[in-house]
This record gives C-alpha cells, structure tokens and sequence, in this order.
C-alpha cells in the first residue's frame, strides 16, 4: 500500500525519467548533428549536386561553333592512269568547311543552358530544404515516441502496483474481482501500446537512418525536444520571405527564363546559317588553285520544322508560367496550413501545461486523499492517474508536431525562422 501511494504522489507531480539513452550523453543524437549527417551522407542529395554540375557543364556546349569539317580529294585522276599529273584539272585538294550559325542563336542558346543550369543548382538547394526538413520532422517524431514509452512504461507500474494492492485485497474479501480483472486488462492495454510504439521506433529510426546515408540498423541514441516557445513571423511576412528566398521558386523563375531565350532561339531558326568553305589545290606540273565558298540553308521544309518548332516553344514558355505561378499559390498555401499548425501545437502544448495538466493532478491529490479514507475505489484513483499521463504524451506529441511543422515552414520559406537555421 505505501509503495503505490508513494508511486501516486510522484506520477501526481509529472516526475518522469527520461529515455535511458538520452541519459548518456556520448550516445545522443542532437537536431544539428542529425542535419549535418544528411548534408554530407545522404546519397540522394548528392544525386541532386551531381546532376546541378552536369547541367553546368552544359552552358559552353551551348554556346560553341560546330565543329570544322576538313576534306581530303585527289581531284580528276586518270581512270586508266591513276598516277598520271599532265591533265591541267589533277590536283591534290584540302579543304576546311565551317558552317557560321547566324548571329543571336548560340548566344540565346547559351543563355538557355545557363538559366538551366542555375534551375539545377537551385533544385539541389531545394532538395537539401526538404531533406533538412523531413530530417527535423522524424527525429522529432522519435524524440516524442521514447518520452511516451517512458511515460506508458511509468503508467504499466502504477497499475501492476495497483493489481498487487487490489489482488491482496480481494485475497482476504475486502476488495472486488472486477478491479483485479480492470487491472489486468489495463495492464495488457498498456503493454500494448507500448509495443506498438515500440516497434514504431524501430521502424522510424530506419527511415531516419537512411535519410543519414547509414545502415538501417544503426542505434540512434537520446534525442532532444526543445519546449514549443518560439514566436513565429506572421503569415505575410513568411510568403514574402518566400518569393525571395525558396530555391523552388527561383528555380521556377529561371526556367521560364530559359523557355523564353528557347522561344527567341525558335524564331531565328528561318533565319540561314551561312556555310563558308575554303580549298587549296596542288597540281604537280600546273599553277596551284585556290577555292573559297560560301553558302546557307534554306528552310524549305519551314511549315513542318521551323514553324512547328516555334509554336512548340511558345507553349513551352506558357507551361513555365504557369508552373511558376501554380508553385507560388501551393507555397503560399502550404505555409498557412504549415503556420496554423505550429500555431495550434504552441497553443495547445500552452494549455495543457498551463491549465489542464495542473487540474489533472489536483484531481490526483483529491482522489489520493479520498483513497485514504476509502471514499473512492482505486480505479478511479488509477483513472485519474492516467488521465494525466494522457496529456502528458499529448503535450510532448505537440511538442514533436510544433518543430515539425517549424521545421517544413522553413524549407517553403528557404530560410531560418526564428532564428533557426
């Protein structure tokens, strides 16, 4: 009887051990050492690098003459006589043909590749955004998990103790069978749970394993939660913060840009590219010769190539614009719901702390005092017990649900809020 009253006044009082591994401080994991795991190790995003410096190699391509075409000929030889040289047209030749692509089409295409490219560096900047985000989001979720099995395993105590007092009880008549048969299955229910979550763990640090670039399998030890205290900028201000920052967006921007230097590139396509070509002739037993010319191309197939072309460039420069426009409204609106939601889990996280939590244990104290002279049976003692550890875990998932939103708030708007990079 004295250890579960003691158990009581102590579960009353919210005084909950941390998770074992948060106890040992060289086997933590803290937010910024995960962050900078997946920065370097996360392949992933490395994929995303690799592709943006290809995408750069692409701009002088882009920009370059084609190659010189360079011919060999021994011109008019003798059927009958392949070595023969008195016939004035025999002449050994070499010539070097360069087609000039008329002027503004490399220079548009390059502005092209280069707009592309920048599109490419942003997308990676992008993806490290989001990965930075859903990194902060399972660790969070995981930090929540090891304080409500704390919590559930402190609450499976309370009750084992109290199947102890109330099977005593009913061994000697002065208690009921149907409390020993409640705590059972209370016990069972928590064991449950905590099974559940336990095998959530498991499978939640695998995910943020592989976001780390590590084995599946690899322990990840105590985590931290950080109280939800921090005023957020409001709604306004993080879209503005948005247009001028997210990566997305300007990635958005520079590709409608590189579809309008397409669409000025496909205009000049009617335009001809002259092709300039200059010959030398050796004649063994005559004077030598020289040979310049110069020719174009001429669109003659222009309704089912140049003109097609052009129009397929201009629905492309559309697309871009509506992608822009589409990607700023689902940012805009993504950042709402992302603020409401912090917004929500502060307040709420405020609440139970500030207001309910406290009631919770006074009814505690008050069905601890009404248990001593046996006014209330234990169930409801235990009942309302749990009803404080059940916002307990609530007020940590908030907690959890609060950095997590924080965290997708900064990758929509590109930079750190509050502070926090």
């Amino acid at each position: 009887m004295t250890a579960l009253v003691m158990l009581l006044m102590v579960a009353s009082l919210g005084i909950w051990p941390e998770p074992a591994a948060a106890q040992a401080a060289g086997d933590s994991l803290t937010v910024a050492q995960a962050v900078a795991l997946a920065r370097q190790a996360n392949p992933m995003l490395r994929a995303t690098r690799f592709k943006a410096d290809a995408a750069a190699e692409r701009i002088p391509q882009a920009g370059a003459w084609p190659d010189p075409q360079l011919s060999l000929a021994l011109n008019n030889r003798m059927v009958g006589n392949l070595g023969a040289t008195d016939d004035p047209m025999t002449m050994n030749e070499v010539q070097v043909t360069q087609m000039v692509p008329w002027p503004g089409k490399l220079g548009l295409g390059k502005e092209r590749a280069r707009r592309l490219a920048n599109a490419e560096q942003l997308d990676a900047a992008e993806a490290e955004r989001m990965l930075i985000a859903r990194v902060k989001s399972i660790y969070y979720q995981l930090a929540y998990i090891d304080r409500a099995v704390v919590t559930m395993a402190s609450t499976r105590e309370l009750l084992r103790h109290f199947l102890e007092v109330s099977s005593a009880m009913y061994a000697v008549g002065t208690g009921l069978q149907q409390d020993v048969l409640q705590a059972q299955v209370a016990i069972a229910r928590m064991t449950e749970d905590i099974t559940v979550m336990q095998q959530e763990r498991v499978a939640m640090g695998a995910r943020l394993n592989a976001l780390l670039g590590r084995a599946a399998t690899e322990p990840i030890g105590g985590l931290e939660l950080p109280e939800p205290s921090r005023e957020l900028p409001n709604v306004d201000s993080l879209m503005r913060a948005a247009v001028e920052h997210r990566p997305a967006l300007r990635a958005a921007a520079e590709r409608l840009g590189a579809a309008t230097a397409a669409y000025r590139g496909a205009r000049r396509e009617l335009y001809p590219d002259l092709m300039v070509s200059l010959g030398y002739g050796a004649r063994p037993q005559f004077d030598n010769m020289a040979t310049l010319m110069v020719g174009f191309s001429v669109p003659l197939w222009a309704g089912s190539r140049q003109l097609p072309m052009r129009r397929e460039m201009r629905a492309m420069e559309s697309m871009a614009q509506a992608d822009l426009l589409n990607l700023n409204n689902e940012t805009f609106a993504e950042i709402a719901e992302r603020l409401a939601e912090a917004q929500r889990s502060r307040r709420l996280s405020d609440l139970y702390a500030n207001a309910v939590l406290p009631q919770a244990r006074a009814a505690v104290d008050a069905s601890l005092a009404a248990y001593r002279v046996g006014r209330v049976n234990y169930m409801t003692l235990v009942d309302n017990q749990m009803t404080v550890n059940r916002y307990e875990i609530e007020r940590v998932k908030l907690a959890a649900q609060y950095h997590g939103a924080v965290a997708e708030i900064e990758a929509l708007v590109g930079a750190g809020v509050g502070g926090e990079q």
